[in-house]
């Protein structure tokens, strides 16, 4: 029952969000598309940025800010999935965690369609795809785990603090600008490079273009990979936890 309901449920937000509009599902590549030609053509025509290290700086941006992409629209647009969908809960009585799970599968599959064309490019630019990149699973997965746990969180607050939609904002312009995607980390004192390495979607950015680029795999730095799995699973436990406790009163404050 529930898997046909998410199925349901996915192709309904897919054509909730572009009803009406002439490209439809094509406005999901467009719009990523052309932020990153922007970036492109302001840091290296504009600003003469040639490369980064031994690597293209167009391929280095793209790798940094695949994950980016994903973990914004996802966590934006799951935090606002309970709310969005008020009349459905009012009426009929289901699994109202699927809401946000929707929002984060809808996400992953165009994510999982950049990551097959960024591929190619990095193909055309000589790169070789090794072993070492089935890290990018690891990486995904540490991607998705992440978005998940923070979506439930604020997808579960939202129907009662109905701040939180305009907070996410906030939140992902901050992190956007200040996570090492279309700057490099090296470019700042040293004393303060610890302090962004803790922002957790640095490591799964750092962690593709390592394995692509570099060939560096997540194994390379077990510790790190301990360290962010535990917190991720903490963060999971606290969000599910969180929006099973809430989720029974939502008819009543939406």
């Amino acid at each position: 029952m529930n898997r046909e309901l998410l199925t349901t449920l996915l192709k309904k937000d897919i054509k909730d969000r572009y009803l009406g509009s002439y490209l439809g599902i094509f406005w999901l590549v467009i719009q990523p598309i052309i932020s990153i030609f922007i970036f492109w053509f302001v840091f290296q025509v504009g600003f003469k940025t040639a490369s980064v290290g031994d690597h293209p700086f167009f391929l280095w941006l793209v790798a940094g800010i695949l994950p980016w992409f994903y973990f914004s629209e996802a966590f934006s647009s799951a935090s606002s999935s309970v709310v969005e969908q008020a009349n459905l809960i009012k009426k009929i009585s289901f699994n109202s965690l699927l809401l946000p799970v929707v929002k984060i599968i809808n996400s992953l599959f165009i994510h999982l369609f950049f990551i097959v064309m960024f591929t190619i490019i990095a193909l055309a630019y000589g790169y070789n795809i090794t072993f070492e990149w089935i890290s990018l699973l690891y990486y995904l997965a540490c991607l998705i785990l992440l978005t998940t746990g923070v979506s439930l969180i604020t997808s579960s607050l939202n129907p009662f603090i109905r701040d939180i939609s305009q907070i996410v904002g906030v939140l992902v312009q901050f992190g956007f600008w200040l996570t090492p995607i279309f700057w490099n980390l090296n470019t700042i004192p040293e004393r303060f490079q610890k302090l962004f390495e803790y922002n957790p979607v640095y490591y799964i950015v750092k962690g593709y273009r390592d394995v692509v680029l570099d060939n560096i795999p997540f194994w390379y730095e077990p510790q790190k990979a301990i360290l962010f799995l535990c917190f991720v699973i903490i963060l999971n436990v606290v969000g599910l936890a969180l929006f099973r406790k809430l989720r029974p009163h939502y008819p009543d404050v939406l």
